[in-house]
Formats: C-alpha cells, structure tokens, sequence
C-alpha cells in the first residue's frame, strides 16, 4: 500500500510539473506565435494550407465554424465507415481480414469520429493494418484536434467583443494536429519503442509454447497508434486487452508514461485557457476543482479496493493488471474515466463495487476532470456560466462571466449542453433493461448486470469508450443504440459550446464593479466544485443506488460476489 501511494505522489508531482510547461507552449501555438518547433513542422503547416485550399486568414461566425466542424465531421466518419466495409479487398491486410459488418462498422465509424474509440470488436482479429492505421489512427489525430478547436472558439468568444470573428476551423485544426498532437506523438511512439512495444508490418507469428501448443502472436504497428490513442484521449487500443496487453503495454515505465499521456493534455489545456483568456488564477481555481475530483475519486477508489481485499482475505487480483498491482491498475482506471480515453489496463468490471462506481461517476460527471482533450474545457465552461449565474441569483445580481453578461439565451444553451448526455444515459439504459435484446447481451444477474449497461451507455454518451466487461455490446441493438448515445455526447454539447461561443463574441465587455461575482477565488472554487457533484448526484443517483452501491451493500453483507 505505501509503495502504491508513493508512485500515486509521483506521477501527480510530475503531472503538475508539466501542465505549466505544455500549457505554455500550446498557448502559443493556438495564438499564432512562433514557438521552438516552428522552423522544424512550420512547412506542413503551408503545405496543408496550400494542398487543400484553405485561406488561413478567413473569419468564422459561430455558424461558420459549425458547419466545418460538421461537415468534417461526417465526411471523416463516412470514410472510415467504407474503408472498414471494403477493407478485405484493399492493401496492407497481411492477416486476410474480411469486410467488417456494416452495424459494427457504422458503431466503429461514429466511435471513432466523436473521439468515443469505444471499441465492440477484437481489433487484432476484425481490422486490417490499412483500418488501423488510415482509419482509426488518423481519426485519433483529427478528432482530438476537432474538439480543441471547439475549445478555441469558445475561448475567444468569451474574450472577444462586438465581433462575430471565432477564429479559423481549418487553421485552428491544422495547428492543433502539426504543433502538438504529431510532435508529442512521435516522442511518445519513441519512449514506447525503447519499452519493447511492437512496431512493424509483419502477419501474425505462429509459435509452439513450452507446453509444445502452437499459439498465434499479433503483430501490427502498435507503438505508433498507442500514443495517439493516450495522449488525444482516443483510447482505441489495437489489441481487444487494450493495454492489459503486454504488447501494447510492456514495462512499468510504459504503464507510467501511458498514465500519464492521458491526462498530460487535458491538465495542460487549462493553463493554456487561463493564458488566453488572460487570468491564469481564475484557471487555477478551475485547475484545483478538476485535480479535487480527481484525488478524491481516487481516494474513495483505493480505499473501497484495500477494504474489500481485507473483507475477502485477499488482496482482488483477478482482472487487475498483476504486473504493476492494484494501485497502478486504480490509478489508470480512474485516470481514464476523468478523460474520455477508454483505454483500460484492468477490468474495470473486477473493480469493487465502489471502485467501479467511482469510474462509472466519472463519465457521468460529463467527462470534464480533467476531461477529453478540449472537450473536457468547453464542458467545464458550460458549468462554470451555469454556477456564476446561481452566483447571481443568490446576490441578486445580474451575472456576468469575464466582463460579458450572462442572459437567458447562455444559461439556456447551457443547460442543454449538460443535460444532454445525460438524458442519453438514462433513456438508453432503461430501454436496454426492459427489452430482451438489451438484457440478452449481459454476463451478470443483479445489480453486477445492471452496472454493465448502464456504464456501457455512460461510456458512449460521456465519448469515453471504456468498457466494464461483460456484455457483449457487438449486437445490431447496442451498435446502433450507442452509436447514437455518442452522436447526442459529442454534438450535444458542442452546438450550444459553439451557439453560446457567438453570443458572447457579440457582447461588449462590462467593467469589474463591486457587484462582479469574482471567479478567481476559493468561494468560486467550492461553488464550482458543489454545482458540480449536485448537478451529477441528482440526476444518477437513482441509478447508481441500483448498480455500483447496492453491489457494495450486497458484498458487504456477504450475499453476493461480483
């Protein structure tokens, strides 16, 4: 336990001693301003302006922007879609894939385009090479810069005035993906490398084992693809075990390095928020509330796994990662949930019940600590307008956010972008609980059953992509049923983030007064931090007493074992 919580103290020390630098450096790049690494990537940036005709120069309005994001969207989706249809017929397929069915590949193609990855099929027995890497590693690049350029022109909605001007789609995209996401991943594809993690173009290796049973060894660019789907917050591993599986996650130091590309970006976005918008203390009161969640989800989450192996006699290494122990396999499991990554190391269905439950209650908290890559900061801010304008109320003020007035229509569009996935949850898992098909697909009676659903619907409309294990979500019923949990997770959100965006570039901004409700204190910081759990408790708590909660009251009274 001691050795556990050591490395939990280093990996947040570290974690915090990074966030400042690579919010710094991203700041710059999505101002425009030359940065370190300019000269070396500065050429693919023109390139790809030149290539595909984009002005670099050209202004949106929120409408603009959206349609981009849109259209870009579907287009990407659909190739994906087809690529993985026709596959068996196109190059770089030495294992002879065939054609992916086309509800799997529908579910696969929105999945990965809304930067979900959540993943109902074995990927080193479904997806060619070609698949892996033009489809799915591609769109681990393009839907991460996708939802930090919705983070971007929300940013400068909020500190611009009487203008309709958000930005550029295209160039906010472009340098997103040139300046961050290719470098950070190139270092990364090396450090796995060094670790042993695969990388080649090989068939699959038939050897014979020391029992003389010939067993069949994947290959495939791994390492590549690995650090895109950690670092963008994509999860889509290329093995089913994901990172459970030592190919894909060898050494400890691999393990550590992937923990932490998880979070690495989404902690350091909001230091980068905190520089554009020109008040870094506000961003670190956001900052704490985010890191506040999280240590205290992990805390209940260590603590409810100790307890149990203690009630049990044991410590509860079945479906943990042995290499690296229960701590480690905690760590990553409440790390991934916080951000929409998915990727797993231990199953999160062998967690306790309240270890599970704190993971399932991440995404329902809509993924926002510290959240997927922009995502988790354009959803942040829908809840801080949301908390400021309670703020109001209770002073009887009229509230106002960073100088511009918050009114009717922001708190509205709010709303909406809250509750949306929510809805989506609780419509989805209650549908799947009273129709045979839903119920046909689970592994476990009771409430062990009830939580393989409902997270299943949790993890597509929070865009996470985690699964608890268990139900057997590659059916026509969940393929389509999820599919649409994260269209309304992903779109849901970012129309009104982009809609409140443009009404606030609009605005002028209002001098401080007396009368402001000051966002860069602790009295904001506990008001956050209780808008937050309050919003989230009262609408799955319900829920959560019939999954994760009655399993943990159930155990404890020795009545049944998950």
């Amino acid at each position: 336990m001691i050795s556990d919580l050591l490395q939990i103290g280093f990996f947040v020390l570290v974690l915090l001693l990074l966030t400042p630098l690579l919010g710094t450096f991203m700041a710059a790049v999505f101002e425009g301003r030359n940065q370190i690494i300019t000269p070396v990537f500065g050429w693919l940036e023109r390139l790809i302006y030149k290539l595909s005709g984009v002005d670099q120069h050209e202004a949106m309005d929120w409408r603009k922007y959206l349609s981009a994001v849109l259209w870009f969207s579907v287009i990407s989706g659909a190739s994906l879609f087809l690529l993985q249809l026709f596959q068996g017929k196109l190059p770089l397929n030495p294992n002879h894939m065939g054609n992916v069915e086309w509800t799997s590949a529908l579910n696969t193609a929105i999945s990965f385009m809304t930067n979900t990855n959540w993943q109902g099929y074995s990927g080193e027995t479904t997806m060619s090479y070609l698949t892996q890497m033009l489809g799915l590693c591609s769109h681990n690049f393009l839907s991460a810069a996708a939802g930090i350029t919705v983070m971007l022109a929300l940013i400068r909605g909020l500190v611009r005035k009487n203008t309709t001007d958000l930005g550029n789609f295209w160039v906010d995209l472009t340098r997103t993906t040139v300046y961050i996401l290719i470098p950070l991943s190139i270092v990364w594809t090396l450090a796995f490398v060094s670790q042993g993690m695969i990388q080649n173009f090989t068939p699959n290796k038939t050897v014979v084992t020391v029992e003389g049973q010939k067993q069949v060894l994947p290959q495939g660019p791994v390492a590549s693809q690995v650090a895109i789907k950690d670092l963008g917050t994509n999860g889509g591993g290329f093995f089913n075990a994901n990172s459970a599986h030592p190919y894909e996650n060898p050494t400890p130091l691999s393990n550590f390095l992937i923990t932490l590309a998880l979070l690495l970006i989404p902690a350091s976005l909001v230091y980068s928020f905190g520089i554009m918008i020109g008040s870094r203390k506000h961003a670190l009161m956001v900052f704490l509330v985010m890191l506040a969640v999280f240590l205290a989800g992990l805390t209940i989450a260590l603590s409810s796994e100790y307890a149990t192996g203690h009630l049990l006699g044991t410590h509860l290494l079945e479906g943990k990662e042995t290499r690296f122990g229960v701590g480690n396999s905690v760590l990553y499991a409440v790390a991934t949930t916080v951000v929409s990554n998915g990727s797993v190391n231990a199953m999160h269905a062998s967690l306790s019940p309240l270890a599970g439950g704190v993971a399932m209650f991440n995404i329902m908290l809509g993924e926002i600590i510290f959240g997927g890559v922009g995502s988790g900061m354009y959803g942040m801010i829908l809840f801080i307008i949301l908390t400021v304008f309670l703020a109001g109320l209770m002073a009887g003020r009229t509230p106002e956010y960073l100088g511009k007035k918050i009114e009717k229509k922001e708190i509205l569009l709010a709303i909406i972008g809250i509750l949306f996935p929510g809805i989506c949850i609780l419509v989805g898992t209650s549908l799947a609980v009273i129709l045979p098909i839903g119920l046909s697909s689970i592994t476990s009676a009771g409430p062990h059953g009830f939580d393989e659903i409902l997270y299943a619907f949790s993890s597509a409309a929070g865009n996470n992509g985690s699964a608890f294990a268990g139900l057997n979500a590659n059916t026509p019923f969940y393929n389509i049923a999820l599919g649409v949990a994260m269209l309304v997770g992903r779109f849901g959100v970012i129309i009104p983030a982009l809609m409140i965006a443009g009404s606030f570039a609009g605005k002028k901004t209002i001098a401080v007064s007396s009368g402001t409700f000051p966002t860069n204190n602790g009295v904001f910081a506990v008001l956050l931090f209780s808008v937050i759990l309050i919003v989230a408790g009262l609408t799955f708590f319900p829920a959560l007493a019939l999954g994760p909660i009655l399993d943990h009251l159930l155990l404890f009274h020795h009545q049944i074992l998950f």
